[in-house]
């Protein structure tokens, strides 16, 4: 019977061949999502954002009252969803701040901050910075990442959300969307809004 004799050695090439498979997933992977860059230096999320003219995808995400919130919940409403990696960062918490200030002034209009922070840093943000128009909602039990393709999949940031806005009519047809190029940039709060009027 020919073949390797050494078993540690078939085995090390048998591990050497699984590395490569997975590793090509990996980047074949990236290439279905979009390039995002976070400080200049390119990462991908895990898919593409939803088309303008679709309908939305109906997904479950956990309120600061650990409650969980569908999307449908919101249906007969303008809906804009600000997505985002976490609330403790500069650009983040300043697009909550964004948008509960036009939120105020928006008739049927509910506006959304989604991300994966854990729900009790969000009410903590929300009641330190008095915010109070805008809903609150944790991405960190559900697969809301993946549903929209905005889960970053690489990167030091992996496993997080990337920053995107999406906008969607009384009807649940999608009518605004936006995946930010750049982590540090804020989004296009005057597009976003002009999708609603």
């Amino acid at each position: 019977m020919s073949g390797i004799k050494n078993p540690i050695y078939a085995y090390k090439l048998f591990l050497l061949g699984l590395a490569t498979l997975v590793m090509t997933g990996s980047s074949l992977a990236q290439t279905t999502g979009t390039a995002i860059t976070l400080g200049g230096k390119t990462i991908h999320t895990v898919g593409k954002l939803p088309a303008v003219g679709t309908s939305v995808k109906d997904v479950s995400l956990t309120g600061i009252d650990l409650k969980d919130n569908s999307l449908a919940d919101y249906k007969g409403n303008y809906v804009i969803m600000n997505i985002f990696p976490s609330v403790n960062t500069g650009v983040c918490s300043k697009s909550v701040r964004k948008f509960n200030e036009d939120a105020a002034g928006l008739k049927n209009t509910t506006v959304l901050c989604i991300s994966k922070d854990l729900p009790f840093a969000q009410k903590a943000f929300c009641g330190a910075e008095g915010i109070k128009n805008v809903v609150m909602l944790s991405d960190f039990r559900t697969d809301f990442g993946h549903s929209y393709g905005v889960q970053i999949a690489d990167g030091p940031m992996k496993g997080l959300l990337s920053r995107a806005v999406i906008v969607v009519n009384p009807e649940g047809k999608i009518v605004y969307q936006q995946q930010v190029p750049e982590i540090g940039q804020e989004p296009d709060y005057a597009a976003a809004l002009a999708a609603i009027k």
